[in-house]
């Protein structure tokens, strides 16, 4: 009981979840995304899933504190730069990213009226994802979205066990909101269209830190900031002016 009553263990607990649910709101944008492309009856059960397989990838993480190490240390050089393996798991993860936003906003912008308004006929409707292949991709995805955050929580703390609560409180906490903003980003498509932009520039940005040009992320927040309040702006404007 003594260690509740340790104010030090709940600053780094709230600073860490926190940090969690902030640095995590590009994995509900992706998840959202993905959960969409599943049946109807399958989403809620899709997204729960996903983000309890996000969870575990990122416990398992913080539990392989030693291989987190071994990632910051060089394992070659191309060109005279060393090359870790944070930079391939970055590179990687980033060039994934862009492919799969990339492929659903060509898909968008392709999609033939019938599909952008629901009205599925044979050969028309909306394609639908494995459920086991979403899932699958929502984990990958994870590890790269998490890798900065789990390497920050150990650097704040050397307490294991905050930095899993903290997991954990950030993981509910976008359960919770995590069909709210599925379903705000499918009934708005110009949000979506947003959104897979987001996750492409994300995606860049992994790429460029990935060949050691620091990227900071004060300067992509503010640019996904802006340009949210920009389409909430439009959202508004466009239900003003259909009245």
């Amino acid at each position: 009981m003594d260690v509740l009553l340790q104010p030090d263990l709940w600053a780094a607990l709230i600073t860490l979840t926190v940090l969690e649910i902030v640095l995590g709101v590009d994995n509900i944008i992706f998840l959202s995304i993905m959960a969409n492309k599943l049946p109807e009856h399958q989403r809620a059960l899709g997204r729960t899933l996903g983000l309890a397989g996000a969870c575990v990838t990122r416990i398992l993480l913080l539990v392989s504190l030693a291989w987190l190490a071994h990632l910051t240390k060089p394992l070659f050089a191309v060109f005279g730069l060393p090359v870790t393996g944070r930079d391939l798991v970055l590179f990687l993860g980033g060039l994934f990213l862009i492919y799969k936003s990339g492929i659903e906003l060509w898909g968008d912008l392709q999609a033939r009226p019938a599909e952008t308004h629901g009205d599925e006929k044979p050969g028309l409707g909306k394609a639908t994802a494995s459920f086991a292949g979403v899932i699958v991709q929502i984990m990958i995805l994870d590890i790269v979205f998490s890798l900065d955050s789990v390497i920050t929580a150990v650097g704040m703390t050397d307490r294991v066990y905050v930095m899993i609560a903290a997991i954990v409180i950030a993981i509910g906490v976008m359960m919770f909101f995590a069909g709210a903003v599925a379903r705000f980003v499918e009934d708005h498509p110009t949000v979506k269209v947003l959104a897979l932009a987001f996750l492409i520039l994300i995606g860049v940005a992994l790429v460029i830190e990935a060949l050691g040009v620091h990227v900071p992320k004060a300067y992509i927040y503010f640019a996904v900031g802006f340009s949210t309040v920009v389409e909430l702006l439009n959202l508004r404007l466009r239900k003003v002016r259909a009245l």
